[in-house]
């Protein structure tokens, strides 16, 4: 995704700076409900709850769906009253409904933190349009540990060098829709990167029958489903003689709410641009 950063950065929030208003898309989703369940730990406050339209969940209280009691924002399907310039809309879904909620975000000079994986070359690239009008921050994987695992990989790839085959290993719950995951995804193109290598050319997802003996060169991806499993990936660099492998592993949905509604207060005081979880933490 083509990057984009405001010409002038706007200054840090402060800590005395008002809750930042959030619209929730998906918000009787299984991230969407967590990040309203959540939502008050931050300091935030909920001014709309965004649903698919004809979803069966619209018209009642989003806090009673997500089990948080009531909160008096009924579900909408909505979203054009719903996303105001002072509001930051907070989403993990599906890349159409994230995508036409950004253009109301660009169009409103609004704000977003987009937890939704699987876009597109082309999706993503008018995600990086629309950030030239609104303050706009994507992640893959919203964990702050994740963000960090991002970096100590791009360390690991070049210090370790063509002398190490590189597989990586996604597990995720039976219900995800995209493979491979977002993460896992990201994690390929960042070992790719620092290896000097076009993913396009090298990536490997799955193997059957006789493929042949394994090239130097290629970045293996395998992804399983199972269960109720929140997330898990795991790295391999192995060479004759070693294994060297980092590992993360989600225990709950919370970690990655947490995550966006960290990335929500970070954002609520920035310009246009496009953004990463990186950014949050003031990491490379």
């Amino acid at each position: 995704m083509t990057d984009v950063r405001p010409t002038a950065a706007a200054p840090e929030p402060g800590e005395g700076a008002p809750a930042a208003n959030i619209v929730v898309g998906g918000a009787a989703g299984r991230m969407g409900s967590r990040i309203v369940a959540l939502h008050r730990e931050a300091g935030l406050r909920l001014a709309a709850a965004l649903e698919a339209p004809g979803h069966r969940a619209l018209g009642r209280d989003a806090g009673e769906v997500a089990g948080a009691g009531v909160l008096g924002v009924p579900l909408t399907g909505d979203a054009a009253a719903a996303i105001t310039r002072d509001r930051v809309l907070i989403e993990f879904s599906v890349p159409e409904a994230s995508l036409e909620h950004l253009r109301l975000v660009a169009r409103a000079g609004a704000r977003a933190v987009i937890g939704t994986t699987g876009f597109s070359a082309a999706q993503r690239e008018e995600i990086a349009t629309l950030a030239r009008q609104a303050a706009i921050l994507v992640a893959p994987n919203m964990s702050v540990a994740v963000t960090l695992a991002f970096s100590l990989l791009r360390t690991m790839a070049k210090a370790l060098g063509d002398d190490y085959d590189v597989e990586i290993t996604e597990v995720h719950h039976r219900y995800k829709k995209d493979a491979p995951s977002g993460t896992a995804v990201r994690m390929a193109e960042i070992v790719a990167e620092a290896l000097g290598r076009d993913l396009r050319k090298v990536g490997v997802y799955g193997r059957e029958g006789l493929p042949g003996e394994r090239s130097g060169k290629e970045i293996g991806v395998m992804s399983l489903r199972s269960g109720d499993v929140v997330g898990e990936h795991t790295v391999s660099f192995g060479t004759l003689g070693e294994r060297l492998e980092l590992t993360h592993r989600a225990h709950s949905r919370d970690t990655f709410a947490r995550g966006a509604l960290r990335a929500v207060r970070w954002i609520a005081g920035r310009g246009p641009g496009l953004y990463s979880m990186h950014d949050v933490l003031g990491i490379a």
